[in-house]
């Protein structure tokens, strides 16, 4: 089995590779097969009070937030250039370290290649306005940067969600702290080294790695921290919001979601069956944005099913790093379990498994964290595996027969981050498109977003939005300007 390229990973403060004051490793296993690939430093409170002082002495010493964007630009622009060439150098850690086939790793080094190549674009775009006042008076808006700003990253999309919102802050002139998830640390220390490489100031870009409970608390209790962004679990976000609070500080937070995928009787079957099995099965279902709930119209149920019990049953399971593999493990034993508790509800509820539900118990398979493709059907819909986010590679299927069935059905649910729609009906996917309580609609396609793109959601799946021109705002603060001009001098 491929190990990790290295072996230790210390903590990124300062420009510089420095172990845990208290000099901890914890190791980093390969879901694949739960054995350790790499060892990395456990971070502690003093550690992320190192951190957030680096990262407000470089905003106040360094030109990072007083220079021209253009040149914040070119240095993120560098950086994009230096991850595109180590693409697959991360693409291979980050399958390594989360499990993903090697294709969806390769993908999202791409988008983080995108993501910060849009954003550089914009750092010399940040600007303020003028407003028209009575009087011989002038009056204009600046937009500065915020100072330090945090950012706790999930498991599930390592780097990508972290530069997701590393990217702007960066645009903006802010210096920043980033918590990679305890699980999947790997590729933002090998982010922040490529920052350093790229001239990036030392201390505009900190990572330290750790347990949330103390590391992410004390960045965010800090009183150096201007902002908080983070994506996460609803309890996790909830307690961050709550930090965030009593400081008065914004934070921006994604939470996931239960995704209604919506296919009327006019849809393209075989296009809308690889969309809800991209959006189900793909990453392992460890998506925010899964497609994890369809509701087909009655007349194209039982051929979309058999379609997708097709899909789910050929997908070839194995180690991401393999040739092939279309499918790669949970990312722990825990989430494993947590996955299969899942489904053990939706039938003790009445439910029945279409196809798999087990977990790989046999063959070279059984050490990792496999659990097959599964698709559920008659799940009541007030089961907790319809209402609640699983986070794992298992579809609910139910019905409809009226359009208003349809809505009720997908609104039905504590979030609202993504939903689809299926239809060749322009009216229809307009309308639904508009009833559907969600902070992104995809129509006739499987879950897509791009840079330039708002991602957010509404209800419990968050507060704020980001990526888009727009997500600069929030690593900002506006100041209002008002000049009196004096009046006119008179004349003789």
């Amino acid at each position: 089995m491929e190990s990790a390229p290295e072996t230790t990973y210390d903590l990124h403060i300062g420009g510089r590779e420095v172990p845990g004051t208290r000099g901890e490793r914890r190791p980093v296993t390969d879901p694949a097969t739960n054995r350790p690939i790499a060892r990395t430093a456990v971070g502690t409170r003093d550690d992320a009070r190192a951190a957030m002082e680096s990262a407000e002495r470089a905003f106040r010493e360094s030109n990072w937030a007083a220079d021209d964007g253009a040149r914040r630009g070119r240095a993120l622009g560098k950086l994009a250039g230096l991850v595109e060439a180590s693409a697959e150098r991360l693409a291979r850690l980050e399958t390594l370290n989360m499990g993903k086939p090697l294709r969806e790793s390769r993908g999202d080094v791409a988008y983080i290649v995108r993501t910060l190549e849009y954003f550089a674009g914009l750092a010399d775009k940040v600007e303020g306005e003028t407003i028209p006042v009575p009087g011989p008076r002038l009056d204009y808006t600046l937009r500065e940067p915020l100072g330090v700003t945090v950012h706790i990253a999930p498991w599930n999309y390592p780097l990508l969600l972290a530069v997701r919102s590393v990217a702007p802050a960066l645009a903006a002139g802010n210096s920043v702290v980033l918590k990679p998830a305890s699980l999947t640390p790997l590729s933002a220390i090998a982010f922040a080294r490529l920052a350093t490489e790229a001239g990036l100031p030392d201390g505009v870009v900190n990572v330290v790695t750790g347990a949330g409970a103390e590391v992410g608390e004390a960045l965010v209790n800090d009183p150096r921290c201007a902002s908080v962004t983070l994506t996460g679990s609803g309890e996790v976000g909830r307690r961050i919001a709550e930090l965030a609070a009593h400081r008065s500080i914004p934070a921006t937070l994604e939470l996931g979601g239960k995704g209604p995928v919506i296919v009327f009787a006019d849809a393209d079957l075989d296009r809308a069956a690889k969309a809800v099995g991209y959006g189900i099965f793909g990453n392992a279902g460890q998506m925010c944005w899964a497609a994890s709930r369809l509701i087909v119209h009655e007349s194209l149920r039982s051929p979309l099913l058999e379609r997708l019990r097709g899909i789910a049953e050929a997908l070839k399971l194995g180690p991401g790093v393999e040739d092939g593999v279309e499918m790669g493990p949970l990312v722990s034993k825990e989430h494993a379990a947590r996955v299969l508790e899942y489904i053990d509800v939706a039938t003790a509820d009445g439910g029945s498994v279409v196809t798999g539900g087990t977990k790989v118990t046999d063959g070279r398979l059984a050490e990792g964290n496999f659990v097959r493709p599964t698709i559920l059907a008659e799940v009541p819909p007030n089961s907790r595996a319809v209402r609640e986010e699983i986070f794992g590679p298992v579809l609910s299927v139910s019905s409809f027969a009226e359009t208003e069935e349809a809505l009720a059905a997908a609104n039905d649910t504590p979030y609202g981050l993504l939903a689809a729609v299926w239809t060749r009906d322009l009216g229809t996917a307009h309308t639904v498109a508009r009833r559907i309580e969600s902070g992104m609609v995809v129509v006739n396609e499987a879950p897509m977003t791009f840079p330039q793109t708002p991602f957010g959601g509404f209800k419990g799946s968050g507060v704020g939005f980001e990526q888009g021109a727009r997500a600069l705002e929030p690593f900002t603060r506006r100041k209002n300007v008002l000049v009196n001009l004096g009046a006119p001098k008179r004349k003789g």
